[in-house]
């Protein structure tokens, strides 16, 4: 600003009978000064992509399976380290993120409930605070998405290659390539076509890598002349811990199919050879796909720069939960173990977050809606569960923020066998109820099973291998966790009292 008109100036004019002319010239100085206080929002969320296959979370596959554009994002930003999923399932986590809301609020209970067009999403709110809105990739809602001024989506689950999308105004149309990339390349396209006077809102969902793993044709070589490094308890088999951890039909090699290693499965191999045979085959394939993910997360890195859009633009990679990578001898997800209910979260915004931090609150799906609103200067609706994290992401968590999640699990024995569970993570224990009933939803399996507990004192048990529920020393810990899930759950809105059988239940093994 060429010229400042200080308060001394500003006095002297009140006794000319210029004071309005004044006060005017005074505002107009100060909001030519002030920031931008609505930051663009690029929202980038693959499917099943596993923190332990983010190498800025230094797992076992970091050193043989980088992803320096994602990580870029929390070097020149923060890393949390306690994102958690609310219902660790595609289609629930989406509807969460899209509400603010837990599955029994949003009516997304399982794979099989759409989100209902007329509900209030995060996208609705942005654009009535005058942002464009954009939504690009896996939708998996059912029925089409509201909100957005512009999206094209696959149906459902959709392919790697050669997809089928819908678009808002030309309805089907095949593209020619990689999901991955043209998801990435329409994305592109509507910031290229974006009202630069306006802030946007923007939605990049690549499928990738969710099974089949089917990785683009440059990439389908990567890693064939490596033996992959192995999960510590890749081989697990499931002592001291609950049948329902047993029984899941989630195990790498025993539950997967040709199309998942891509060969026929040996038939004279036993338990363990037939997993680490499988492993490999299964992990190169979902790494291959990360790999076109990572380099698609540069692409759009890289168009912000050249646009001078990076400083004003919040930028989070992050995926609809996490997913085992062999831990425990897994694949897939549901259960509210670590692996499964993790998401990776990296986000930047040069003009609020410290690049190279990290953050361990304890941070929810929940969440991300209030944190879009907070940056478009938009209060959290009231129907919203979720908090915004935004004074957490500059170092300053409010002293009242939460230090534990209730997670809920509604798809019983669907696919995998998983039964029906609810629980709660804190910073130190996991406890879990497998309550083991259908209750309606659907897609669910009508078979009850036995209810079981499990509890994990992570401190001394990271990996959750050891079941401490029925542990003498840990009586108090069960007690107090389980006064804190009641708590939780309760404050959350989620009563048993539809659920007759449930109250049953929880009566005989509480």
């Amino acid at each position: 600003m060429s010229e400042t008109l200080t308060r001394r100036d500003f006095v002297k004019t009140l006794s000319s009978g210029a004071a309005m002319l004044a006060l005017s010239q005074l505002l107009d100085a100060q909001e030519k000064d002030k920031p931008k206080t609505r930051p663009n929002i690029v929202y980038i969320m693959s499917d099943d992509h596993a923190a332990q296959a983010v190498s800025a979370y230094g797992s076992f596959l970091a050193k043989v399976a980088p992803t320096p554009n994602i990580d870029r994002i929390g070097r020149e930003g923060m890393r949390l380290e306690c994102c958690f999923a609310t219902n660790s399932i595609c289609t629930p986590s989406r509807g969460c993120i899209l509400t603010g809301q837990y599955s029994h609020v949003n009516g997304v209970y399982t794979l099989a409930d759409p989100l209902d067009p007329e509900r209030p999403n995060v996208a609705k709110h942005l654009q009535k605070a005058g942002y464009q809105t954009g939504m690009f990739g896996k939708w998996h809602l059912h029925k089409d998405p509201t909100g957005f001024d512009h999206w094209t989506i696959l149906p459902g689950q959709g392919v790697y290659h050669d997809p089928m999308m819908i678009d808002k105004v030309a309805g089907k149309q095949k593209h020619t390539g990689y999901a991955t990339d043209i998801i990435t390349d329409l994305s592109l396209d509507f910031l290229k076509k974006r009202d630069p006077n306006k802030p946007f809102f923007l939605m990049c969902h690549n499928k990738a890598p969710h099974r089949p793993w089917q990785p683009a044709e440059r990439h389908a070589k990567l890693f064939a002349d490596m033996d992959m490094p192995e999960p510590d308890n890749l081989l697990d088999h499931y002592e001291n811990r609950s049948q329902a951890a047993a029984n899941a039909k989630l195990k790498v090699g025993e539950n997967m199919t040709r199309t998942d290693v891509k060969e026929e499965i040996p038939k004279n191999l036993d338990r363990d050879a037939l997993r680490k045979w499988a492993y490999q085959r299964y992990i190169k394939d979902y790494l291959r796909c990360v790999r076109a993910v990572d380099e698609n997360v540069g692409r759009m890195l890289d168009y912000l720069d050249k646009e001078g859009l990076s400083n004003n633009t919040v930028v989070i990679y992050t995926s609809d939960q996490g997913f085992f990578l062999g831990e425990h001898g897994y694949y897939d997800k549901r259960f509210i173990y670590e692996e499964s209910i993790r998401m990776p979260f990296l986000i930047r915004y040069p003009a609020e977050i410290a690049p190279g931090t990290v953050n361990k609150d304890i941070t929810i799906n929940a969440d991300f809606a209030p944190l879009f609103l907070d940056y478009a200067g938009q209060p959290t609706p009231a129907d919203m569960q979720g908090k915004s994290f935004r004074a957490n992401l500059t170092g300053k968590t409010p002293a009242e923020w939460r230090t534990s999640m209730y997670y809920r699990y509604w798809m019983h024995l669907a696919d995998h066998n998983v039964p029906a569970h609810y629980g709660i993570r804190t910073q130190r224990y996991t406890l879990v109820f497998f309550y083991g009933l259908p209750l309606g939803t659907s897609g669910s399996v009508k078979t009850p099973t036995t209810p079981e507990w499990e509890l994990f004192d992570l401190e001394k048990d990271p990996k959750e291998m050891k079941n401490v529920y029925s542990d003498p020393a840990y009586a108090q810990v069960v007690k107090d966790l389980k006064a804190e899930l009641l708590k939780l759950k309760e404050s959350y809105g989620d009563s048993d009292k539809p659920y007759p059988d449930l109250i049953e239940v929880t009566k005989k093994y509480w």
